[in-house]
């Protein structure tokens, strides 16, 4: 059984509306399991912390994760083109997993959502990257072969998929995005499988 890792930061809860999505894509590949995590909020408060497990929702990702994965996505929403500090301060603390190259050739892919049409889903998909490249992956995108990516009037990039979800946060997830989420699911658990052949 090859175990796909979904970690993501959602705060509006549309990051992890893709990540579950990403995941039936993941679990419709023979031998495939997908593990959805995510990660505690940064707090500028020294004195608050987060409880060890959360209240509800995924459980919070640990080193292990990553390193028993035959794959990984990684979803966050766009801060001013960037990933979430909260993502960000996850990857700063698996130096242990770098050194130890526990993922290098793995196959890992990147998710989105944003508030505008050109709020930096791009570029915060890059900087997703960018973790993953030092770590010694494989990035996935999405190919042109999937027909919503030249279709969709929403999100969607070849970097990975992308929602938007409007500055009142309440544009549902439209049925091309949904479909680029699973095709990427798919790809990366296809890819995890070829790999380990």
């Amino acid at each position: 059984m090859r175990k796909i890792l979904v970690l993501f930061y959602s705060v509006k809860s549309n990051t992890e509306k893709m990540a579950k999505l990403i995941a039936r894509g993941i679990e419709q590949v023979e031998n495939c399991e997908a593990i959805v995590r995510t990660v505690p909020k940064v707090s500028s408060n020294c004195e608050i912390t987060e409880n060890a497990v959360p209240s509800s929702g995924a459980p919070y990702a640990t080193l292990d994760d990553l390193r028993q994965c035959h794959g990984l996505a990684v979803g966050s929403p766009t801060r001013f083109g960037n990933m979430a500090a909260a993502m960000k301060y996850f990857w700063d603390g698996t130096s242990s997993v770098w050194l130890s190259g526990d993922l290098v050739d793995k196959p890992a892919a990147v998710f989105t959502s944003t508030a505008s049409l050109h709020g930096g889903q791009e570029t915060t998909l890059t900087s997703m990257m960018l973790p993953l490249l030092h770590h010694g992956m494989m990035i996935l995108g999405i190919p042109y072969t999937v027909p919503e990516l030249s279709t969709t009037q929403t999100g969607g990039t070849p970097y990975g998929p992308s929602h938007l979800a409007g500055s009142e946060n309440n544009n549902p997830i439209s049925e091309e995005e949904k479909q680029l989420c699973l095709a990427l699911g798919k790809r990366l658990a296809t890819t995890a499988v070829k790999l380990a052949a």
